[in-house]
């Protein structure tokens, strides 16, 4: 059986991308950036134009999901345009991750475009608190965006939530009662050492996913399932109801060893791992052969070999990567 076009050193085929079109946002949530961010100037952002090259030239490399992230995806000028443009590629799944202040707009657009699925992230359903985990949010807004992507016909919407101790690990069963009562998909996710934040003490935050696991089973009974959406999420559903209930676990449960993605920063870099700094500039390539996808597909096959086993998150609190969740794109 011939290799796959994009197989690393350790045999696993990368065939997830995630493609971040901007570094701004519209909030400026706690566990993603600093209150007081510096953003990149244009010249430095890649053009909406080069990222759909970029997808088209993953995509001849066999790349089968694509998902949008920012900062906030909502924000960038034409992003409906880019949208439609990927959404012709014929991907087996095309995604979206946003914090949902821009849907009660563009949700209708996105859907007509081509989007497959939306991930909306929700870390709490207080009003008060919402405001002070994004520092500038409003909650009934993100909830009416929800509603529209669901009238928007998007047909498996799923809620993105971080849960942090002393923030809202109390909201662990309200989270899971809304996502059934809503029909959609839930995932909870431990909080990522990457950048600087002065909001909280990460090693004191940190709640894994077993605690929030176990909070949850103490009302209803998860069972495993062998879903696959392509990500690091492992499923379970309830017996009474048709959602499911992810786990993304970074530092308990990592999942490195079936990693099948990698990232384009909105600058272009090409990180092989959220968790290391292993990159190659695509920027440079894209902007020095503007003609010529050969060079882009072969320097995009040749970082193959620079993306490491896996990553070494510690739960200590003590940052080891320094850029923000912002300039990864999740």
């Amino acid at each position: 059986m011939p290799k796959a076009p994009l197989t690393d050193r350790f045999g696993r085929t990368i065939d997830y991308v995630r493609l971040s079109v901007t570094d701004r946002c519209d909030f400026r949530c706690v566990y993603c950036m600093s209150e007081d961010m510096t953003f990149l100037p244009r010249k430095q952002v890649l053009t909406l134009e080069e990222i759909a090259r970029l997808a088209r030239t993953f995509k001849s490399l066999g790349t089968e999901k694509i998902r949008l992230t920012g900062g906030e995806p909502l924000v960038r000028k034409d992003i409906v345009g880019l949208v439609e443009e990927i959404g012709a590629l014929g991907l087996r799944d095309f995604a979206m991750t946003t914090n949902g202040n821009q849907l009660t707009r563009l949700a209708e657009p996105l859907r007509q475009a081509g989007l497959h699925r939306l991930n909306i992230s929700l870390d709490t359903l207080d009003a008060e608190r919402f405001r002070t985990i994004t520092r500038t949010g409003n909650l009934q807004r993100v909830l009416d965006g929800l509603d529209a992507a669901r009238d928007a016909g998007f047909k498996r919407l799923k809620l993105n939530t971080v849960i942090m101790k002393g923030r809202n690990d109390d909201e662990v069963t309200e989270l899971v009662e809304f996502a059934r009562a809503k029909q959609v998909d839930i995932s909870f996710i431990e909080e990522m050492p990457l950048g600087e934040i002065t909001a909280h003490d990460r090693g004191e935050s940190l709640c894994s996913s077993d605690e929030v696991r176990a909070l949850i089973e103490q009302r209803h009974e998860l069972l495993p399932t062998t879903d696959d959406t392509g990500g690091p999420a492992r499923y379970y559903r309830m017996a009474d109801s048709p959602i499911r209930v992810g786990f993304i676990s970074p530092h308990s449960h990592n999942f490195c060893a079936t990693c099948n993605r990698v990232r384009v920063t909105v600058e272009g870099r090409l990180l092989l791992c959220l968790g290391n700094e292993h990159s190659v500039d695509l920027r440079r390539v894209l902007r020095g052969y503007p003609e010529d996808d050969g060079h882009l597909r072969q320097a995009i096959i040749d970082a193959m070999d620079l993306k490491p086993e896996r990553h070494h998150f510690s739960s200590e609190g003590e940052v080891q990567i320094l850029r923000f969740m912002n300039m990864t794109g999740g």
